[in-house]
């Protein structure tokens, strides 16, 4: 995944028209569509290969299973089309070890979830998502999901593992984070959804978002 504005857009709407156009309509300020489920139940895994026409695709579907069925269900995302795919850690690391396995035969990537970006994730995640930030690097995993929300989480998580893996942070906008913020605390790219794909228009508030990240967190980059 080239980086160029270090956002990726959270495509979570439920139409299949209006994702395309907003997704074609943001192309020239997102490095990455992230897909979840809302809108491949709503409109079928088809979808994906629909999308990788305007950029790469992360399939966010927070793997969490034993290992034979993380394998089935990372074959069936690469084998539609999309780029990456995003796991849970807690699973342990065989289960880590089987989407990594899978990503490698396809040639795609595997981010793991550390720690998530809604309240809630500082209950059970946080306390173990240092130990998940070092399996996931251990394993072999391409980045790691740390949360906008927490820079200093991510901070930390940085310090953790270095230059050896990517971070994708979730958060951005509608949940509070601030995307300069975040990249300043050693994110490589930020995931806002409602705050571009809920705006009046969705290219203007993709724009918006990008000069930001380029000006910095002090406006002055």
């Amino acid at each position: 995944m080239e980086k160029k504005s270090c956002m990726i857009l959270a495509l979570d709407v439920s139409d299949r028209e209006e994702a395309l156009k907003i997704a074609e309509d943001v192309s020239e300020f997102v490095d990455a569509v992230k897909v979840g489920y809302p809108l491949v139940l709503a409109t079928g895994l088809g979808i994906i290969r629909e999308l990788s026409e305007f950029a790469p695709i992360i399939a966010d579907f927070k793997v969490a299973d034993i290992p034979n069925t993380n394998r089935l269900i990372c074959e069936q995302v690469f084998e539609a089309g999309a780029d990456a795919v995003i796991v849970q850690g807690f699973t342990g690391r065989d289960s880590l070890d089987a989407c990594i396995e899978v990503a490698s035969e396809y040639g795609k990537d595997v981010f793991v979830v550390s720690e998530m970006s809604h309240p809630g994730g500082a209950e059970f995640l946080q306390p173990v998502g240092e130990t998940i930030a070092r399996m996931a690097a251990q394993a072999g995993a391409f980045g790691l999901v740390a949360p906008a929300t927490r820079p200093e989480r991510v901070k930390a998580i940085r310090e953790i593992i270095g230059d050896k893996l990517t971070i994708i942070s979730p958060g951005v906008g509608a949940q509070g984070g601030k995307a300069s913020d975040v990249i300043a605390a050693g994110a490589d790219w930020v995931i806002v959804g409602r705050s571009i794909y809920r705006a009046d228009s969705p290219r203007e508030a993709a724009r918006e978002i990008a000069a930001e990240i380029e000006a910095g967190p002090n406006g002055e980059n």
